[in-house]
């Protein structure tokens, strides 16, 4: 699994998978990104995800095996950050909200019997800034876990 942060540097060029980086590199990629976006005219999508705490505890997921099997299932071009906090956030280029939930379905097959909570975010369409975006994915996860879990919001 590639590793990307302030202090290690970049890692190897990631082969059929996304990067794994860290919470500052994460919030200076989705802005890069947005910034590519504005010109070349193509939707950023953030989605903040967690997984039960119950589910970690009983040994069923954790935020490492969490963000190494969602790694394996993206494109090189996205990235992952797992968040002090304990969950994890994506960032998802030229992904458009209406495609968040089959690429969340996707990811969260192996999660059968623990429960998840996901929001999502995205530029153009609900926020132009990283913090923005991470603020309005997490606000939604935070009501997905509110409202039951196992369901993504999505701002709009």
């Amino acid at each position: 699994m590639p590793i990307m942060s302030e202090s290690r540097g970049f890692g190897p060029i990631s082969v059929g998978g996304g990067w794994l980086v860290d919470e500052f590199l994460f919030r200076l990629l989705v802005d890069l990104e947005i910034q590519k976006a504005q010109r070349l005219r193509y939707s950023v999508s953030v989605v903040c995800f967690a997984v039960e705490r119950s589910a970690v505890e009983k040994g069923q997921a954790s935020e490492s095996t969490l963000a190494e099997h969602i790694i394996r299932h993206l494109r090189g071009t996205d990235a992952v950050a797992s968040w002090s906090q304990g969950w994890l956030s994506l960032l998802l280029v030229d992904a458009e909200p209406p495609h968040l939930p089959s690429i969340l379905q996707r990811l969260t097959t192996f999660l059968e019997t623990a429960g998840w909570s996901a929001g999502g975010s995205s530029y153009p369409g609900t926020a132009t800034r990283a913090d923005d975006m991470l603020r309005q994915a997490a606000d939604l996860m935070g009501k997905a876990k509110g409202d039951g879990g196992n369901r993504l919001y999505v701002a709009s």
